[in-house]
């Protein structure tokens, strides 16, 4: 048992753990119960569930959520067309997202996959500087799909070209 400061009490009975704890008008809480003996511990535990909460709250904040944007395309789509989409990808993953690209086909579309493929590893090589390919492209059904996500060293070279200007 851990008493009320901290301090290890030793092995003691469950009915005078109990009787410390009410004497200490806190609770008797069991810490380790695989152990054996169990591990048991006053304290006060509605401040230790509140401060644990609290915690996880804290750890919640902390935490940043990637934002997965798209960019949708054909395979007609023109070069004037694409690289206004190449940009606000470029955009997207300075910013820290991960960018979707798709390819749509539609009709008889569906039988150049190479034509997509050729656009994808395009897309690919012009964002080489600031992306790499987290899921290269696939298939799905009519579509087909490519993850590129931020390069983990661009972040640092964006922030020290920035302080630099």
């Amino acid at each position: 048992m851990i008493g009320a400061k901290g301090e290890n009490v030793g092995v003691v009975p469950i009915d005078q753990a109990l009787r410390m704890a009410r004497e200490a008008e806190m609770d008797l809480v069991e810490v380790a119960p695989g152990a054996i003996p169990p591990v048991c511990r006053i304290m006060d535990f509605g401040k230790f569930l509140y401060e644990r909460t609290k915690k996880e709250r804290e750890a919640r904040k902390a935490q940043t959520k990637i934002e997965v944007k798209e960019i949708r395309l054909r395979p007609k789509t023109n070069e004037h067309h694409r690289s206004f989409k190449v940009g606000d990808a470029r955009r997207w993953l300075l910013g820290g997202m991960k960018v979707r690209v798709t390819v749509r086909f539609r009709g008889r579309e569906i039988t150049y996959p190479e034509l997509a493929l050729e656009d994808l590893k395009e897309i690919a090589e012009e964002l080489s500087d600031v992306a790499s390919v987290e899921q290269a492209p696939m298939m799905e059904g009519r579509t087909m799909l490519m993850v590129l996500a931020p390069a983990k060293f661009i972040k640092k070279k964006a922030t020290v070209e920035s302080v630099a200007q």
